[in-house]
């Protein structure tokens, strides 16, 4: 034994008179320091969810209304005397009776159906009564006689779209006060629909047409849907991922196992940099001068917004796929060439199966950007007013067509507010394909990664 004695950690003296434990004022203001950018840090990202919860509560609130509509029940009577005034049921002659001659037969079932329940309101006539629904429902009512012709002489049952302004009243749009100073519609209007709602003629359901049916004119706004917005972007992201994955792979590859490094490779490499940072219209232009005015290809098309944003998309998917091949270790490389495999053989059998992941991730992640971009596809002409729906590829590639995000800019320049709600719920629509597009690179980045 020694004599030796034991000294804790606090009387030990530092050189220059400072204490090991106690800290010291410039310890002290260090630690403050850090806990100031940490406080900051937490506001920030409190503040961004804010904002987001913020900006999805605006778009819900306004948006979700639109995937409801209010419709009126009415059994409307297929007078043979004004369809098929012949009787043979000829198709050539059904198609000459406009949506003026069916009119009358919607106004007719409408006024009997008051009768019938003794529905009346005073001071508004029966062609005023009519004012309530939708100017599209002629139009509906046609089409379903000219696709089943055997109805005529028959009374269907239909339910038809009211119009936009009583479906407005029943979603705090319109009320008894502003129908006052409206000229499209009439507090007797409103009183009576909700005299017909409360017989269950009038009901406000779910609004499947919302996500089929085309665009409609200003005055119809209750008849306005996405289905060729829809379609369009469906076959502009099919030409996107047909043309630009295997493109933006290949390319990755040769740049990074294959290309020598010299200056020409560098310029590449800082003009693909640059490419992922210009402006998206700056691609718009580029598709405007060379795909329509120089090649020729039909404005407002599938196939011109797509090879478009091919362009816009490339950049993406080459940075992404170069990170995602230089993240696999150079160990895997050496012990495929130490096994006798050959250099095609050790990417397309060792580095591609580990790296598509980040690849799959990219291609995705590119995907989502092009279907959310507007101004490329505003100068190629998809601003259009788009009524039919484009055929089935590749004829339906070069026919009009519109985009979910063109559609959108489109519902927010009209005037009628029952369009800013179809723009609104188009967001939300066009959300929902980015949240399921963002979770399915999760998913299959999960799904193939591999541990080394």
């Amino acid at each position: 034994m020694t004599d030796a004695t034991t000294t804790s950690a606090g009387d030990i003296a530092h050189p220059k008179g400072r204490s090991l434990v106690v800290p010291g004022e410039r310890t002290r203001h260090r630690q403050a320091s850090e806990r100031r950018f940490r406080a900051m840090g937490l506001v920030a990202v409190a503040f961004g969810i804010v904002a987001l919860f913020g900006l999805l509560g605006s778009i819900l609130s306004n948006g979700t209304s639109s995937f409801w509509q209010t419709s009126i029940a009415l059994d409307i009577y297929l007078d043979p005397a004004k369809l098929d005034k012949v009787g043979d049921r000829n198709p050539d002659d059904l198609v000459k009776v406009t949506t003026f001659g069916y009119t009358p037969l919607i106004k007719a079932a409408l006024a009997k159906e008051l009768e019938t329940r003794g529905i009346s309101v005073e001071g508004l006539s029966a062609n005023d009564a009519m004012d309530i629904i939708s100017k599209e429902a002629p139009a509906s009512v046609r089409n379903y006689v000219l696709a089943h012709p055997s109805k005529i002489g028959e009374t269907v049952k239909f339910d038809i779209l009211a119009d936009g302004r009583i479906d407005g009243y029943y979603k705090g749009r319109v009320s008894m006060e502003s129908a006052k100073l409206d000229r499209n519609v009439s507090p007797e209007e409103l009183m009576l629909a909700d005299k017909l709602k409360k017989e269950g003629v009038l009901a406000t359901k779910f609004n499947t047409a919302f996500f089929t049916a085309p665009d409609a004119s200003d005055t119809r706004p209750e008849a306005a849907g996405l289905g060729v917005a829809i379609l369009g972007s469906a076959y502009m992201m099919l030409i996107v991922l047909v043309l630009s994955l295997p493109i933006g792979v290949a390319a990755s590859i040769y740049l990074e196992e294959f290309a020598p490094q010299n200056w020409i490779t560098d310029i590449i490499e800082v003009n693909i940099a640059n490419l992922a940072a210009v402006p998206s219209i700056v691609f718009g232009i580029l598709g405007l001068a060379v795909f329509i005015n120089w090649a020729g290809l039909p404005q407002s098309a599938p196939i011109v917004g797509g090879l478009v944003l091919t362009l816009m998309t490339l950049p993406t998917i080459i940075i992404a796929t170069r990170a995602a091949l230089k993240a696999v270790p150079p160990s895997i490389r050496e012990a495929a060439l130490g096994v006798g495999a050959s250099k095609m053989q050790t990417i397309f059998h060792h580095v591609l199966p580990l790296a598509a992941p980040g690849i799959l991730t990219g291609a995705i992640i590119g995907l989502a950007q092009a279907l959310g971009e507007t101004a490329p596809l505003l100068l190629i002409g998809m601003v259009a007013f788009v009524r039919e729906y484009p055929g089935l590829p590749p004829e339906g590639f070069f026919d009009p067509a519109s985009a979910l995000p063109v559609q959108v800019y489109n519902w927010t320049t009209r005037g009628d507010p029952a369009f800013v709600e179809r723009a609104s719920g188009a967001i939300v629509v066009l959300l929902l394909f980015l949240a399921v597009m963002n979770i399915m690179a999760i998913i299959l980045r999960r799904r193939f990664e591999r541990r080394w």
